[in-house]
């Protein structure tokens, strides 16, 4: 068995976390990013160009690790008729992508979840509007009003209310942007807190070296595409808020959709009140874990040795080819 991904979003943890398990690991994707994973950063014992090379994944006898950038790029539809053996409850994406079926599986796990309009004409407060599917931040806004609303929309193609399908108008909570990252051991029926980051966006995060005179002079549109990532250390009377909430997810999804297993992230803010308010989860291993490809304080306390997301993966790949119990957590 080989480990594969498709070479981008948090593809050079994975392959080195497969690695460092004894796995032989296979990278696919655009021939220009062929050097990254065999020169400069030499995790990929093989590389195949190609969006999604079936029959050559299938020879090599390998595992599909899904990340943001491979479902986004391929699709639910595709992903969902792979042969290729997929690492994770393919179930789950259906839920992820459809705001409306994410929404339902947050409030059935009791979280704390910003008001969504369904009527921009009733917009009364700071909301941020978010396409559908993983998009790393792309195409997100903020309006404070119907008008502003609309002016903003037509970036998205949005001109009236039957183009309003593929968005989610939220309430823009005010707070300290968390993302706390979980892994849940199908095998062993535990859930692990395995790092926290905040995310750097552009250009939301350089709009603050802009004086609010100049800002408002010049218009800027503000936009939320994902840079980069900030490690975190979380307040120590915080934790168990985040980890309770990343159990009731855990449970809530056993119900709806036949289980999640693997990685995952909730994506928030805490409150000055210090309330935990989820605005979005996603069902993979997200790009905050990149930081801590050598582990992190979460990850240091539990384990004596580096435990990346990515690594955590193959333990559990290793784990489940001992036991000869693949078939549980391959679909």
């Amino acid at each position: 068995m080989r480990v594969a991904t498709y070479a981008s979003h948090s593809a050079l943890q994975i392959l080195k976390g497969a690695k460092q398990e004894g796995f032989e690991t296979v990278a696919f994707g655009k021939a220009r990013v062929r050097p990254l994973y065999t020169k400069y950063f030499p995790v990929a014992d093989y590389f195949i160009e190609g969006s999604y090379p079936e029959e050559e994944l299938l020879n090599l006898d390998a595992v599909v690790i899904p990340t943001g950038s491979f479902v986004a790029h391929l699709g639910v539809e595709l992903v969902e008729k792979m042969r290729v053996p997929y690492y994770g409850n393919k179930e789950v994406l259906r839920w992820e992508s459809d705001r409306s079926l994410e929404r339902k599986w947050l409030e059935e796990a009791k979280l704390r979840l910003p008001r969504v309009y369904d009527d921009p004409d009733d917009i009364d407060g700071p909301v941020i509007v978010k396409p559908f599917g993983a998009k790393g931040g792309k195409g997100y806004f903020l309006a404070k009003s119907p008008e502003d609303f609309w002016r903003k929309a037509e970036r998205l193609g949005i001109r009236d209310k039957e183009d309003l399908g593929g968005i989610q108008i939220q309430e823009y909570v005010i707070g300290v942007p968390v993302y706390p990252h979980y892994f849940y051991s199908k095998l062993n029926r535990e859930l692990e807190l395995m790092s926290i980051d905040r995310r750097y966006e552009s250009n939301a995060d350089a709009v603050g070296r802009i004086p609010a005179k100049e800002q408002l002079d010049i218009e800027l549109a503000t936009n939320y595409t994902v840079i980069g990532n900030i490690p975190l250390v979380l307040r120590e009377s915080l934790l168990m808020d985040v980890i309770e909430a990343g159990e009731r997810v855990v449970q809530t999804a056993e119900k709806l959709m036949g289980g999640l297993w693997g990685p995952f992230c909730l994506e928030g803010v805490f409150t000055e009140e210090l309330e935990f308010v989820v605005f979005e989860i996603s069902a993979r291993i997200v790009a905050g874990t990149n930081p801590f490809v050598h582990g992190s304080p979460y990850s240091w306390l539990r384990y004596d040795f580096p435990v990346s997301t990515g690594r955590r993966i193959a333990m559990e790949l290793r784990q489940g080819l001992e036991e000869d119990r693949l078939d549980e957590i391959l679909t």
